[in-house]
């Protein structure tokens, strides 16, 4: 069996014991695999045999998605997720070596934060996705609505039918980028059994406001006591979501280091500000450590809040509030 095989087989086993272990054992391979990742650590004069602890492994810079086919081995991709840019600029590209793979991670950690998908009914309002294509939230947000209730489906922010598909005793969850959610908080939509869940993402249509101040908007108008928060980005295979704390967390194969603002290769320890790496170790085709133009706060526990993003770092769809 390959190392693909053994290491995508194992993913839902990995957990804090072992997550050093997984990291230097895929740093290993990427290293030798990736000839993109392999020229920068070459570059960084990075000796592979020094690499010891997590502070160790180079986080290659996001851009590179945008600029190079980032690939471990030879394979051809089955789909190829965009970006979601608001401006001119190149979207990035993440080749998914393995659909089913993604499927499997993304409902894996869903169920994990908010039980089986088979208990709700899964309602999206994405509409600039659904636009420009491509999209790995929308590839996400369908396959939940292959295993949830029926009457799930994507939703338009101008269908008059809109209340009566909430008025119902099904459990819902209304996973939609914030402009659209603000724009339907507007309108008189049943809230019983529903829980919404933002996915960030002004994308040019609203003034960027906080997450605090977008979930007291939301909370508002849909007469809620919390939101949700779905964070993800197409170069990523995993998800971290955030429940009522409003603090995100990563399922156990992913967790984020906090690097210092000024200095890319120090590191910071919890409750500082800093920008923010992120090891997905179900990023095996591809590179599991990325260097994020997102900023962040590490809390206790793995968990994290994003705040931002680097100035002159362009625009994403994803969470970045």
């Amino acid at each position: 069996m390959s190392f693909y095989q053994n290491f995508t087989n194992d993913i839902l086993e990995i957990n804090e014991n072992n997550f050093l272990d997984k990291s230097l054992e895929l740093f290993d391979y990427q290293y030798h695999t990736n000839d993109t990742y392999r020229s920068y650590c070459i570059h960084l004069k990075i000796n592979k045999d020094e690499i010891r602890q997590l502070e160790d492994i180079p986080f290659l810079p996001i851009e590179f998605f945008k600029t190079h086919q980032i690939k471990s081995e030879n394979w051809s991709p089955q789909k190829t997720f965009l970006s979601s840019g608001t401006t001119q600029n190149t979207r990035s590209k993440n080749l998914v070596r393995d659909v089913e793979f993604y499927h499997q991670i993304s409902k894996s950690i869903f169920e994990h934060f908010f039980g089986p998908l088979n208990q709700y009914r899964i309602l999206a309002l994405l509409p600039s996705y659904q636009e420009q294509g491509h999209s790995s939230l929308v590839e996400m947000v369908d396959h939940f609505m292959s295993h949830s209730q029926i009457g799930s489906g994507f939703l338009s922010s101008d269908d008059s039918s809109l209340p009566s598909i909430f008025n119902d005793s099904v459990e819902k969850i209304l996973i939609g980028v914030s402009y659209a959610l603000l724009d339907l908080a507007l309108l008189d939509i049943p809230n019983k059994h529903l829980k919404i869940m933002e996915t960030g993402g002004m994308k040019g249509r609203k003034k960027e406001i906080t997450r605090a101040h977008l979930h007291q908007e939301l909370c508002q108008g849909f007469n809620i006591n919390h939101i949700n928060t779905e964070y993800g980005m197409t170069e990523l295979t995993s998800q971290a979501y955030a429940k009522t704390d409003g603090l995100l967390r990563f399922p156990p194969w992913a967790k984020c280091l906090f690097r210092d603002i000024n200095d890319p290769f120090t590191y910071l320890n919890t409750k500082s500000n800093g920008g923010i790496n992120i090891i997905d170790l179900a990023n095996v085709s591809t590179c599991a450590f990325i260097e994020t133009k997102d900023l962040g706060i590490a809390m206790d526990n793995n968990y994290f809040n994003v705040i931002g993003r680097f100035d002159n770092s362009d625009i994403r769809g994803c969470n970045q509030l």
